[in-house]
């Protein structure tokens, strides 16, 4: 009999862009195996270094493709960062989001001379005006956290540059590191693995983006699923020096490899 790697595990987080959708539309097959799954029992959490919507927007966006989701399911980067934020004691802050998460951070007082820089993305608005004042920024003293360090992602129109390409500007200028909340941060899996209750061992990680998802998973102790969906490329694991422990075609293969939770 195959061997299956998934075997023992009693927990699912699954990536949102590019696993369970792309752009406004499910991937086939995807809706029905998150309702299989949960048909046996199996506790899920969808896990998102997306910046660009709010808690409630992406909570909208998820019904509108179909999925039902309880909103304490979704457990993104806004989520973490806030948990970050209060943890070092609710700081000024410049939130560098567009109008739509920024509601998220209502509770943290804005200024233009920071003391955390809080770096999201806001799509097309890039520009060297905007780097400038940030990395001023950070040389007046702002510590820099970036809600996530992505480096591309895949829309209907094919790739785009991520977040990450500007975060690791400002480090290079600055010579300062940022604090990544997201994604592959060891800190991010472990809020979400309390969050949904169950040990490393027990729980798999499947997503599209080998070194966010599936190493970031791989380094706290859980498996790491890559799905050949949204932004894989088949050279992945040989370009990046990760191994996951399962590849498959997409998220609608997984209820045949996961088995009831006990």
């Amino acid at each position: 009999m195959t061997h299956n790697p998934l075997s023992g595990v009693r927990g699912l987080l699954f990536d949102l862009d590019g696993t369970i959708y792309v752009g406004k539309q499910a991937l086939p097959g995807v809706i029905e195996a998150v309702e299989k799954l949960r048909s046996k029992s199996i506790p899920m959490r969808f896990t998102t270094n997306t910046t660009t919507l709010s808690l409630k927007s992406l909570e909208v966006k998820l019904k509108n493709i179909g999925l039902s989701v309880d909103p304490a399911e979704i457990f993104g980067t806004i989520r973490a960062t806030i948990e970050y934020l209060r943890s070092i004691g609710s700081p000024t802050c410049h939130l560098l989001l567009t109008d739509d998460p920024k509601r998220d951070f209502a509770e943290f007082t804005e200024s233009e001379s920071p003391e955390v820089l809080l770096i999201g993305d806001i799509g097309k608005h890039w520009n060297y005006e905007i780097m400038n004042d940030l990395f001023r920024m950070v040389m007046n003293g702002a510590e820099m956290v970036a809600l996530q360090k992505g480096r591309y992602w895949r829309t209907e129109e094919g790739l785009f540059v991520d977040v990450g390409a500007f975060v690791a500007g400002l480090e290079y200028v600055t010579g300062k590191t940022a604090t990544v909340v997201g994604k592959p941060s060891k800190s991010f899996f472990e809020l979400a693995l309390a969050d949904l209750g169950l040990p490393a061992s027990q729980v798999a990680m499947v997503g599209d983006d080998i070194i966010n998802d599936v190493g970031g998973a791989q380094a706290v102790g859980m498996k790491g699923t890559l799905v050949r969906t949204g932004k894989y490329r088949q050279d992945d694991p040989g370009r990046t020096g990760v191994a996951p422990d399962l590849i498959i075609d997409s998220v609608a293969n997984l209820p045949e490899l996961v088995s009831h939770s006990d």
